[in-house]
């Protein structure tokens, strides 16, 4: 969810390829909640092994973390930590709709409906201790690293970019413009169409990216004031002003200065204004020192993927040959200096 300020943002087209040779932080839980979603079976039901166990997140890391290994971009996922207090509010919000979709879910069931049932289950998502774990120890036999935030995750993938530890950010969330980072990738483990909820439509899904130096120096605004427009518009730690969205937000803080001039002018308050901003521009993060990217453990992923949790050996050993290449033999050398 977060922030929408897409309307004031220039993006352009990319693509993996054209990110050849970058590192780049993950938002995992941004990125296991769309394999949670949309990584399921033809009933609607996400991915099990054998045993009933989910597997979407393990399938979705996998092999999407395998693809940017492929294109020789190295990725440091960063998990999220405690939430932020003044989060509480949108966490409420979310488990109502939550449980809205779950009673809605039921009738579907009740009535039979099968496109309903799938279009609600895929809403209706859990990131439970174990799907974190389960997540961790497949990114350590694959040899990437990740990052335990003390609280947002994005806030921490953000601060990565921000002090040059990685050269963008792979996020659907715009927040992390708010948080400082460099560049964005939106839709950038994201391929062809997605269902848009509640519908049978689809729509097409192209990777972007997103410059923050760019945006703000084509809307001529500072990353302080580009943090004013977000609380204008709302954020995931306040609720905004009714009727400001991101253009309109632009032009008051490009007219008055700050927001504390435009709330002023519109007789408004928004409770807790110093410590948002405060925590967009100092955000909690973890110090992270030199980044390592070891070969993947084959024989661990085939036991931990295949003999646990009821994955194709001949898929994920496929996989992983086409990895190899990137650690094997005549590129070593090179390999060693670039990891």
């Amino acid at each position: 969810m977060g922030v929408d300020i897409s309307g004031i943002l220039v993006k352009h087209p990319t693509s993996i390829k054209d990110n050849s040779g970058i590192t780049v932080s993950v938002d995992a839980f941004n990125i296991i909640y769309q394999f949670l979603s949309s990584i399921r079976g033809e009933d609607g039901e996400p991915l099990k092994d054998a045993s009933g166990n989910i597997t979407s997140h393990l399938s979705g890391i996998f092999y999407r973390t395998a693809t940017l290994l492929q294109n020789n971009i190295k990725p440091v996922y960063s998990f999220d930590g405690k939430p932020y207090r003044l989060k509480n509010e949108t966490l409420k919000e979310r488990k109502a709709i939550k449980d809205k979709n779950i009673a809605e879910l039921n009738i579907a069931i009740e009535a039979k409906d099968t496109e309903r049932i799938k279009s609600l289950s895929s809403r209706i998502n859990y990131i439970t201790e174990g799907i974190v774990l389960e997540s961790k120890k497949l990114l350590d036999l694959m040899g990437i690293p990740w990052v335990q935030a003390p609280s947002e995750g994005e806030a921490q993938a953000s601060y990565m970019s921000r002090i040059g530890k990685v050269d963008s950010v792979i996020s659907q969330d715009y927040d992390c413009l708010l948080f400082g980072a460099k560049r964005v990738l939106r839709n950038f483990t994201m391929y062809g169409r997605r269902r848009i909820s509640g519908t049978g439509k689809f729509i097409n899904i192209t990777p972007e990216i997103i410059d923050l130096n760019e945006n703000l120096e084509r809307n001529g605004i500072t990353q302080s004031q580009l943090i004013d427009i977000g609380i204008l518009v709302g954020t995931d730690f306040n609720p905004g002003i009714r009727g400001i969205g991101a253009k309109t937000g632009l032009s008051l803080i490009k007219k008055y200065g700050n927001i504390e001039t435009v709330l002023k002018e519109k007789g408004k308050t928004i409770e807790n204004l110093d410590e948002i901003r405060n925590f967009f521009t100092n955000p909690p993060a973890a110090e992270v020192g030199d980044l390592k990217f070891p070969a993947p453990d084959r024989n661990g992923i085939i036991e931990y993927l295949c003999k646990e949790h009821s994955f194709s050996e001949n898929r994920i050993n496929a996989i992983l040959d086409q990895i190899a290449k990137n650690y094997s033999g005549a590129n070593q050398s090179n390999l060693d200096k670039y990891f």
